[in-house]
């Protein structure tokens, strides 16, 4: 059984909470949070997202509670860290806690910035502990569908792909502009598709991006195309949030094989479809569940991982630093209007 701390009790520290009740072989016992002691009293109804369940009361009694992190990492009974805190900490946490002895299991982006993602995977080498990042876009069934796809080469070539994710204003974020606490759109938002581009096409030669921005430098909104020595590959991406609050947050993709192209949006009711070279239309059952379910699958993977002592291939640090990388030539591009080398 791996016993697991959660720091902060923020969205993703709820849902990470949530997904943990139903993967087998892990157990959440204890939290940190040190800025909302109401929260790590079990007032947890001011937590909101732009998916999945609003927070409720909880019973705090069966869990360890701490307000200071390094008090989590020196519990006996902690196996790993989950760290849910905003990105501008998540270099310092995990650091702390994998020379601490602990495994560490961090929401993405790994960082804000890349040399911290660099000396964190370090760090993981050198504590011998495991570090997992937690990108769950893999995990969604219909995007574990295109990599089966892809794996089993039954629709050809792939020829590229567009994919999106929008959302409104998220007001209720503070900071969500800062570049150095959470990153805006790009690094919230996007970062999530900048992986899976990453994972799925591989790594870009190059990248020109254009978009709106805040304050002058926070892409607010904003379309990239990546650039791959196969010129044939052809592969955007767009997104950004939108001022009027009636948005609905929304993700999906269309992506071309030579023999097939596969379309969905998971919130504006269009199931995964498969439009066949023949002229039919396919819309593949996928696995059904909760909101939870792609990081119970996510964290089934950590699990995996920490008690096989063997790197996700999904989830490890260097995927995560790459797709941070590409994000940052992204940001460069918007800011300059050039082509920017990867």
């Amino acid at each position: 059984m791996i016993k697991v701390g959660i720091a902060g009790i923020g969205f993703m520290g709820m849902i990470h909470y949530l997904a943990y009740q139903n993967v087998p072989g892990v157990q959440v016992v204890a939290f940190c949070e040190k800025y909302n002691e109401a929260r790590l009293k079990g007032d947890w109804t001011t937590i909101k997202g732009n998916f999945g369940p609003q927070g409720t009361m909880m019973d705090m009694s069966q869990f360890a509670c701490y307000t200071e992190l390094e008090d989590m990492i020196a519990d006996p009974n902690v196996d790993m860290i989950d760290v849910c805190l905003p990105p501008n900490q998540h270099a310092e946490a995990a650091i702390m806690a994998l020379k601490g002895g602990k495994h560490v299991f961090c929401e993405k982006p790994i960082s804000l910035d890349p040399n911290e993602g660099i000396a964190m995977a370090q760090a993981a080498a050198e504590s011998g502990k495991m570090l997992n990042i937690g990108h769950v876009l893999p995990f969604f069934p219909a995007y574990d569908y295109l990599i089966e796809a892809k794996l089993s080469g039954k629709w050809g070539k792939l020829l590229g792909g567009n994919f999106y994710r929008v959302t409104a204003d998220p007001k209720w974020l503070p900071k969500y502009y800062d570049m150095n606490v959470v990153g805006g759109p790009l690094l919230d938002l996007h970062i999530h598709d900048a992986h899976f581009i990453r994972y799925f096409f591989g790594m870009p030669k190059a990248v020109h991006a254009a978009g709106r921005c805040r304050d002058g430098n926070v892409p607010e909104y904003f379309t990239a195309m990546f650039h791959y020595d196969d010129p044939s590959l052809l592969v955007t991406a767009t997104s950004g949030a939108i001022m009027q609050p009636g948005r609905p947050f929304t993700f999906g993709f269309e992506v071309q094989f030579e023999k097939a192209t596969v379309l969905c949006d998971l919130f504006m009711d269009m199931p995964l479809t498969v439009l066949h070279e023949d002229g039919s239309v396919e819309k593949p059952e996928l696995p059904a569940g909760t909101d939870t379910l792609p990081f119970e699958m996510e964290i089934a993977e950590v699990i995996k991982s920490v008690e096989t002592g063997k790197k996700s291939e999904k989830l490890d640090g260097a995927l995560a630093s790459e797709a941070l990388t590409l994000c940052h030539r992204e940001l460069e591009s918007i800011l300059t209007g050039k082509t920017v080398e990867i």
